[in-house]
C-alpha cells in the first residue's frame, strides 16, 4: 500500500502520481489513492485568494484533519498542533501536542487529547516531521522528535486504538490533557478503575472515555483537575517491553457505555486487526465508484475528495442504542443517531451523495433530525437557511422513506411557518415577501445584522423544497401556498443594477450600494452581491427572464467570472476567486453550471474546468484547497463534478451532465446494479448525451438510472 510519507518533496510526489496513474485499482485497492493530508496545508497564493493575506491570518482553507476515522464514526483520532484552529491540525506546525478523538474541521471538538511523555519537562509537545509522518484511511502514524516515541493510531466507528513504541522503556507516561479541546471544556475529570483502566469525561457536551492500557499504571497525578488548561498524567509501570497500547472507547452518554463500546468494537482484538478492518471497510466505501483514465492526481484528488466527503455527520449512539437527546435526556431507539448535517454547507450536494454511497446511514440521519424535531419543536438548521427542507426532500424524492414522512413533514411545515429556531425574521418574510436589514450608515465587512438578501433566497429554495413533499404527499394547499412563496426571491432583484439587493422594511432599496463588498452578515451572508444573484436553482427559467432573457444573463455571468476582484475587500471567508465568482466558500458553487440554461454548456464547462484544475490540490506541496472543506461540501463539488454529474437544485432528484475528466465511471448503486458513464471523443466541450443508447433532450438524467442501473454516454468535442 502507498504511503504520503514524505510531502515536502516535490520529486515525491510527481512520481506517486505517475505510479497512481499506471496501476490497476483492482489489484491495488483504493485507499492508496486517498491522501487524507490534502487540505491541511494553508492556502497563502495572493493570485488566488484576491487579496494579500494580512499579518497574522491564516486563510480559512482546507480545515481537514488527517487522522483515523471510519466513514460517519463517532471517533476522528487525529494529531492536534493548535487548539482552537479549525482541526486541530496545522500542516506549517512543528509541534504535536496531542491525539485528540473527535473531529469535523470546524472550530469544534478535538475531545480527549492523550500525549505519550518521556523525559522530564514542564510544557507538552513534542517535534516532528513529516518526513517521519505517514497516514492512509483508519491509519495515522508520526515519530515524536522530543519523547523518541514512534505513535500508530487506528480507530473503530467508537473507539480509539494507539499504539506507542517508546525508545526507553522506563519511564512512560501518558498526558490526559482534559482541560483543552476545541469545544472549550468547562470541567473534567478522570480516574483510575483498576490496575491498568483509566475512565473519565470531558464536561459541555460530555464525552466520556473509558480507557483500557496494556501495562499497569502506578500513579494519577492531577493539576487543576476540573479546571480549563488543567490535565492529569498517568504514570506506568516500569518492566514491560514492546509497544504501550491504548484502547479507548469514547460515549456521549456514560463511561459504563464508554465500556461497552470498547468490549463491543475492539475486545482482544489486536492493533493489526483493527487497522485491518478499517482498511476493509474504507476499500468496500471507496469501491462504489470505480474510474478509468484521468490523470494520477485527477485520480488522488477524486478519491480523497470522495473519502472527505463521508466522513460526517458522525454518529452519537452507542452500541446499546442510547444516546444523548437534544434535551440532553439519555434516550434509546432503533437507529444509529447522528449529529445534524452542516446543512447550510452540505445541502447543496453532500448530503445527496451520502444518500447515494450510504442509504442507510441517510436514512438515519433524518430519523436523527426528526427526532431533534419532536424535542425541540423544529427540525434541526445549520448556521443559515432551513436547508433540512432540501436534504430530507432530496432523499425521499430519491427513494429513502424507512421514516416517518407525515410526522417529519408536519415538523418541516412548522419550520416554514412558525418564527423561532429554525427561520429567523419569518414573519417578515411573510408578511413582505423578503426581509429587510436595517439602514446602517457605515457597514464593514463584520456587520452583523439580518443577512436578508441571502435569506430570502434561501428560504425560497427552502419553499420550494418542502412543496415538493406536499406535491407527494398530495397535500395541494400547501403546495399552491409554498410554491407561490418560492418566487419570493424576485422581490430581492434590483433591476436598475441587475443584482439581488438589501432592502429596507419600507421597501426602498439600501444605500450605499456596493455590489463588490463582502459583508459577513449584512444584506449577504459571507458573501457580496454578485456571488448570490445567480441563486435560483428551483427557478432559473424565472431567473433569467429577470435579467431580460437569455443574453442578459450571459452578460451578467460572463462579468461574474471576470470583473476583477478588488484586493482591499478582505473577508477571511470570502476567498479563492474566479473574478467575483468565489469557490472558497459555498453561496454561489451553483454558478459555473449556470450557462447551461441558456445552452451555452461549453462556457460552463471553461469555468468547471478551471476549478478542478486550479483550486484544488494547490501549494508548493499540492495539500492545500482554496476553501474550507466544511464538512465535505468542497470535497462533494469535486467529486461529482469530477463524474460528470451535479446536483444543481439537490432536493430534485435528477442531475446535471457535464464532461467528466474520467473516461469510464462504473458506479455501483445501492440496488446493486451499475451506472456506467463514458466519455467519447477528444475535447472538453460537451457534444451529445445518450441515457441507454438513446440521445436525451435537455441535459439532466432521472435519478432513476440509480435504482434501475444503466449508461450515460457523453460525446465529446474540440473547443
Amino acid at each position: 500500500m502507498l504511503k504520503f510519507t514524505n510531502h515536502c518533496s516535490k520529486i515525491l510526489v510527481a512520481s506517486l502520481f505517475l505510479s497512481t496513474a499506471a496501476s490497476s485499482q483492482t489489484n491495488n485497492g483504493y485507499t492508496q489513492y486517498v491522501n487524507t493530508f490534502i487540505g491541511t496545508a494553508p492556502m497563502n497564493d495572493p493570485k488566488i485568494l484576491g487579496y494579500e493575506l494580512p499579518r497574522g491570518w491564516r486563510s480559512w482553507a482546507g480545515l481537514t484533519f488527517p487522522g483515523s476515522s471510519l466513514p460517519n464514526a463517532m471517533v476522528q483520532l487525529s494529531p492536534m498542533t493548535e487548539y482552537g484552529s479549525g482541526a486541530g491540525y496545522e500542516y506549517e506546525d512543528s509541534v504535536i501536542l496531542g491525539f485528540t478523538h473527535t473531529n469535523k474541521g470546524h472550530w469544534n471538538l478535538c475531545n480527549i487529547p492523550i500525549l505519550p511523555l518521556s523525559g522530564e519537562g514542564a510544557t507538552f509537545g513534542s517535534r516532528f516531521s513529516h518526513k517521519k509522518e505517514s497516514a492512509a484511511p483508519g491509519y495515522y502514524q508520526v515519530y515524536l522528535d522530543d519523547y523518541n516515541v514512534n505513535v500508530k493510531l487506528t480507530s473503530t466507528l467508537r473507539c480509539g486504538y494507539h499504539q506507542y513504541e517508546f525508545k526507553n522503556n522506563t519511564g512512560r507516561k501518558l498526558l490526559f490533557d482534559l482541560g483543552k479541546a476545541n469545544s472549550r471544556p468547562n470541567t473534567w475529570r478522570i480516574e483510575q478503575a483498576g490496575t491498568n483502566v483509566i475512565q473519565g469525561f470531558q464536561g459541555g457536551e460530555n464525552v466520556y472515555f473509558y480507557a483500557i492500557i496494556n501495562t499497569n499504571i502506578e500513579k494519577i497525578e492531577r493539576k487543576d483537575e476540573g479546571q480549563r488548561n488543567g490535565y492529569a498524567i498517568a504514570y506506568l509501570a516500569d518492566g514491560s517491553t514492546g509497544p504501550v497500547e491504548i484502547k479507548i472507547g469514547l460515549s456521549f452518554v456514560s463511561m459504563d457505555n464508554a465500556r461497552r463500546n470498547l468490549e463491543q468494537e475492539i475486545g482482544n482484538k489486536s492493533f493489526t486487526d483493527i487497522r485491518t478492518e478499517a482498511t476493509n471497510v474504507w476499500e468496500k466505501t471507496l469501491s462504489t465508484i470505480q474510474i478509468k483514465g484521468g490523470t494520477g492526481k485527477q485520480q488522488q484528488m477524486f478519491y480523497s475528495c470522495l473519502y472527505r466527503s463521508l466522513l460526517w455527520p458522525a454518529l452519537r449512539s452507542d452500541v446499546t442504542g442510547e444516546y444523548t437527546d437534544a434535551k440532553r435526556n439519555v434516550t434509546k431507539a432503533n437507529f444509529n443517531y447522528y449529529t445534524e448535517p452542516s446543512l447550510w454547507d452540505t445541502y447543496r450536494n453532500k448530503d445527496v451523495l451520502l444518500s447515494l454511497i450510504s442509504p442507510k446511514v441517510a436514512n438515519d440521519v433524518i430519523k436523527s433530525m426528526k427526532d431533534v424535531g419532536e424535542k425541540t419543536g423544529f427540525i434541526p438548521t445549520f448556521f443559515h437557511g432551513d436547508h433540512g427542507q432540501s436534504t430530507i426532500a432530496g432523499a425521499y424524492l430519491r427513494g429513502i422513506g424507512d421514516f416517518d414522512i407525515n410526522a417529519t413533514y408536519q415538523l418541516l411545515l412548522h419550520n416554514a411557518n412558525v418564527e423561532g429556531r429554525a427561520r429567523p425574521h419569518l414573519n417578515q418574510y411573510l408578511k413582505l415577501g423578503y426581509i429587510p436589514d436595517p439602514e446602517i450608515a457605515n457597514p464593514h465587512v463584520e456587520t452583523k445584522a439580518a443577512a436578508g438578501v441571502s435569506k430570502t433566497l434561501e428560504y425560497s429554495y427552502d419553499d420550494y423544497s418542502l412543496a415538493q413533499i406536499a406535491k407527494k404527499l398530495k397535500d395541494t394547499a400547501n403546495y399552491r401556498i409554498l410554491m407561490e412563496r418560492s418566487k419570493n426571491y424576485r422581490n430581492m432583484f434590483d433591476p436598475s443594477t441587475r443584482f439581488m439587493r438589501g432592502r429596507l422594511a419600507n421597501g426602498n432599496w439600501i444605500t450605499p450600494f456596493d455590489s463588490e463588498y463582502p459583508y459577513y452578515e449584512y444584506m449577504y451572508r459571507e458573501a457580496n452581491a454578485w456571488q448570490v444573484s445567480f441563486f435560483a436553482p428551483h427557478d432559473m427559467k424565472g431567473l433569467i427572464k429577470l435579467y431580460g432573457g437569455p443574453k442578459g444573463f450571459e452578460s451578467k455571468l460572463d462579468s461574474l467570472f471576470t470583473v476583477p476582484w478588488n484586493p482591499k475587500h478582505i473577508a477571511r471567508n470570502v476567498e479563492s476567486m474566479i473574478g467575483q465568482y468565489c469557490h472558497g466558500n459555498q453561496p454561489d458553487h451553483e454558478a459555473p453550471f449556470a450557462y447551461y440554461f441558456i445552452d451555452k454548456p461549453a462556457k460552463s464547462q471553461k469555468i468547471i474546468d478551471t476549478i478542478l484544475n486550479t483550486l484544488y490540490g494547490i501549494g508548493d506541496d499540492g495539500l492545500a484547497l482554496c476553501g474550507m472543506d466544511d464538512a465535505g461540501e468542497m470535497s462533494a463539488w469535486y467529486t461529482f463534478t469530477a463524474l460528470g454529474l451535479y446536483t444543481f437544485s439537490a432536493t430534485d432528484p435528477e442531475y446535471l451532465v457535464t464532461v467528466p475528466l474520467f473516461d469510464e465511471v462504473k458506479w455501483k448503486t445501492s440496488t446493486g446494479l451499475t451506472i456506467t458513464i463514458t466519455k467519447a471523443g477528444k475535447g472538453r466541450n460537451l457534444k451529445s448525451i445518450k441515457v441507454n443508447g438513446k440521445p436525451i433532450k435537455g441535459y439532466f438524467v432521472p435519478h432513476e438510472l440509480f435504482i434501475k442501473g444503466g449508461k450515460i454516454e457523453i460525446g465529446v468535442k474540440p473547443a
